[in-house]
């Protein structure tokens, strides 16, 4: 972890000059007591495990869901893929701002084959925040125009369909939306069937139709796609615009489905961890603005405290406070500054990737008006790596309850495990995965854990989905024993 003196560790004999001219001796320590409350240590980072942990039992628990915040959602997948899967699918992988849609053709040929067609379509923003009808149009337009590029309109195709928002599941193709997340809020949706809605909005149209549909969250379809490479994939995990993670439990354990045989598939929904005030304790200043001015107030505790939607935005609000503060910018600030939004969580990734120079800090921070000397990109560049770390370290805590969870659950004195991993934080930031690696190695050391890239994204693990349902209908499984009390 980063020291007290780190803020002042990149420079050169004329910034020390520039530096004294900022201000007093005490510069640096100044500096570092708005970065301290980032620094998590070794003990904290246990606890906050153990509260998770706490969490994820009342979430599983048939009386005491309701109240959890980590809600434990079953997602009715039984089982990862084997290899023996085969057929045409399409899927639509819905999550953020685009969204893809895809012809996958699984190939049972014994060197697990999957080939994929795919479009990106763009969701504007008045669609985001407008009516449900709105947006399930938008998206049935975007299907009818792949289907027609593909030429099979005419075909009626099983439908995976990953849908990256906190959902209920009825079912394996009934999910009733619980709430928006990462920007999203369209009116008539909370509440509802995201699979009726999509079939009305097709049924609207009148000139296709699709078939069977299962509904996945991204972290299942992540964990699918990943487990179709790599059989001993148990686990997924989002770190990208929100977060998110999910992962294969006894099915004993899920008290709100019958049956005590086998494993379920649990879409943990871990972004709500914390709003219910138990990660108070760790929230800085910066956490409680960025929440007071989201659209959530109060919702996605631990999301805001992690993903790519806010880190660039905490860092903002630290180098604002820091330049109030006169330790940063000679104290003056600029109207880019000033506006929300302006500092992103790629300029995070982009100046922490020049470790070895300044130069992408100072373009970025020149960019938004800033006089920026030497020493004022070292600092920025120190608030990036302490955001971005406490963000890693976070992600690493969480995952360590899971993977010792799964551990005790089967009564190993070790486990070996996979994480099927996406998400722009983790694919783009330029140290994340080995910042969050080596806590996660120290947190959980009777875990031995190796993390997949997905490469193909969520889409083709809804694809899966799908593919293994029909595997699973075809022969005798426990799938049928496993419904969902009312």
């Amino acid at each position: 972890m980063s020291s007290a003196g780190d803020c002042c560790l990149m420079k050169s004999p004329s910034s020390e000059r520039k530096r004294l001219s900022l201000g007093p001796q005490n510069h640096c320590e100044q500096i570092e007591r708005w970065l301290q409350p980032f620094r998590l240590s070794q003990e904290q980072l246990a606890d906050i495990s153990a509260r998770l942990l706490t969490d994820m039992e009342r979430g599983l628990g048939e009386h005491t869901h309701a109240q959890a915040t980590v809600k434990m959602l079953p997602t009715f997948v039984r089982s990862t893929p084997d290899g023996s899967e085969s057929g045409d699918f399409l899927a639509l992988d819905l999550g953020g701002t685009n969204f893809r849609v895809l012809l996958v053709k699984v190939v049972a040929d014994g060197n697990r084959q999957v080939k994929m067609k795919s479009e990106i379509c763009a969701i504007p923003e008045e669609i985001m925040l407008g009516t449900g009808t709105q947006l399930f149009d938008h998206i049935a337009a975007c299907l009818a125009q792949f289907l027609d590029l593909q030429g099979i309109k005419d075909q009626i195709l099983p439908l995976g369909f990953t849908f990256s928002f906190p959902c209920e599941q009825k079912d394996l193709d009934q999910s009733v939306l619980i709430s928006w997340t990462k920007g999203f809020k369209c009116s008539g949706v909370e509440g509802q069937d995201v699979v009726k809605l999509l079939r009305e909005a097709i049924h609207r149209r009148g000139d296709y139709d699709i078939g069977s549909v299962a509904m996945v969250n991204d972290t299942v379809g992540t964990m699918m796609s990943c487990g179709y490479k790599d059989h001993s994939c148990e686990i997924g995990l989002i770190v990208g615009t929100g977060t998110n993670a999910c992962y294969m439990e006894e099915l004993r354990n899920v008290k709100r489905v019958n049956g005590d045989e086998g494993l379920m598939c649990v879409n943990m929904e871990w972004g709500a961890f914390g709003d219910d005030g138990v990660l108070s304790d760790i929230q800085t200043e910066f956490d409680r603005e960025v929440d007071g001015k989201s659209l959530n107030p109060g919702r996605q505790t631990f999301e805001k405290m992690i993903s790519g939607m806010y880190m660039g935005e905490i860092a903002r609000l630290i180098l604002v406070k820091l330049a109030n503060e006169k330790l940063l910018f000679r104290g003056k600030t600029t109207p880019a500054l000033l506006a929300r939004g302006s500092f992103k969580t790629k300029h995070i990734s982009e100046i922490e990737k020049d470790m070895g120079s300044l130069t992408r800090a100072r373009e970025i921070l020149m960019n938004l008006g800033l006089q920026c000397s030497e020493e004022d990109a070292a600092v920025v560049q120190q608030v990036c790596v302490a955001v971005s770390t406490r963000s890693a370290q976070l992600c690493a805590a969480a995952l360590a309850t899971v993977t010792k969870r799964i551990r005790v659950n089967r009564g190993l004195e070790r486990l070996s495990t996979t994480v099927g991993v996406d998400g722009t934080v983790y694919k783009m930031h330029p140290w994340f995965s080995q910042r969050m690696q080596a806590a996660l190695f120290s947190l959980a050391p009777e875990c031995d854990i190796s993390f997949l890239l997905s490469e193909d994204g969520s889409g083709k693990g809804a694809a899966l989905v799908m593919a293994v349902t029909k595997r699973l209908a075809n022969g005798p499984h426990l799938l049928d024993n496993a419904t969902q009390e009312d």
